[in-house]
């Protein structure tokens, strides 16, 4: 178990955060209560929950889904031991839940129609969208907004189980007892709107890829290096490699680059040697010289 440590610096940090978490709570709260719960619309997780206990009971979903956190939070800190992740989560969990009624109510009295379309396809890709975007600025404050993200890290860390497919048992479970209740249709816009949500909150917190990793095959390591160096004003770091057919040594000459430079760098080893063998691989995001600066984040342990 980790200590429960507040510094000042710790304080600071989760301040310059709270704004972003807050923004991203409001996004998905928005979304969920105005396009998925009219319809009974969710991609499983506890607002599924609540929305079938609100269908017997009328309770309200943002209370519910606040109610149905709370065991979770307490399981997650014994279990994963994690203040910043549990502390933060309360937090996020709190806002979701109080957004969620808080629009419940309020829209139906200012947005007219409400809902604003009739189209469920509709309602679900943007309900998947605004969730999405919603999850991804609070995932990036390292932040959740609970339900399943707690039960998976749970079964993940009692089973070994990947994380995805933890969240495809939790997830999945829901989702058939939501179609037993509003109907199988609701099952398949619920799984549409989990896709959606997945992508787009994996968007938010990455980012578009926009770095590429050049690693080029050459007999004129030197040659190339330069040139890369003086042309993109890069970093190179190149080795000795054996192929495994020839059993010929060659080197290999690695650079980070831009996405809008790829062409560039095939001209340029073309023009240096044409007999090198190049591939390009994606890379997400290039922290360090050149790129984004490291920047070490306070967090709670």
């Amino acid at each position: 178990m980790h200590n429960f440590n507040i510094t000042p610096q710790f304080i600071r940090g989760e301040l310059k955060q709270l704004p972003l978490l807050i923004l991203g709570t409001l996004i998905a709260a928005f979304g969920f209560a105005v396009f998925q719960a009219p319809y009974n619309l969710s991609a499983g997780g506890l607002t599924g929950i609540g929305l079938i206990i609100n269908h017997f009971t009328g309770w309200p979903v943002g209370t519910l889904f606040l109610i149905l956190n709370l065991p979770l939070i307490v399981l997650g800190f014994r279990e994963l031991g994690r203040w910043p992740f549990v502390w933060r989560t309360f937090i996020a969990v709190a806002l979701f839940s109080l957004f969620i009624d808080l629009f419940t109510w309020l829209m139906p009295q200012f947005l007219h129609p409400f809902p604003p379309t009739d189209d469920i396809l509709l309602s679900a890709i943007y309900g998947g969208l605004l969730g999405g975007v919603g999850s991804g600025l609070v995932f990036r404050t390292g932040s959740t907004t609970g339900g399943t993200t707690i039960t998976g890290r749970l079964i993940q860390s009692r089973t070994g189980l990947p994380l995805s497919q933890s969240f495809i048992y939790t997830d999945g479970l829901i989702l058939i007892a939501m179609g037993f209740v509003f109907g199988w249709q609701t099952t398949l816009y619920g799984l549409l709107i989990l896709i959606i949500n997945g992508l787009t909150a994996d968007f938010i917190l990455e980012g578009a890829s926009i770095t590429r990793v050049a690693n080029i095959v050459t007999n004129h390591p030197q040659d190339i290096s330069e040139a890369l160096i003086q042309g993109f004003g890069r970093g190179v770091s190149y080795w000795p490699v054996t192929g495994g057919y020839t059993g010929q040594t060659r080197y290999m000459v690695t650079c980070t680059i831009y996405r809008s430079q790829m062409r560039d760098v095939q001209d340029l080893v073309a023009a240096v040697d044409p007999q090198a063998f190049v591939t390009i691989s994606i890379g997400q995001r290039a922290f360090g010289e050149g790129f984004v600066p490291l920047e070490k984040k306070d967090r709670l342990v």
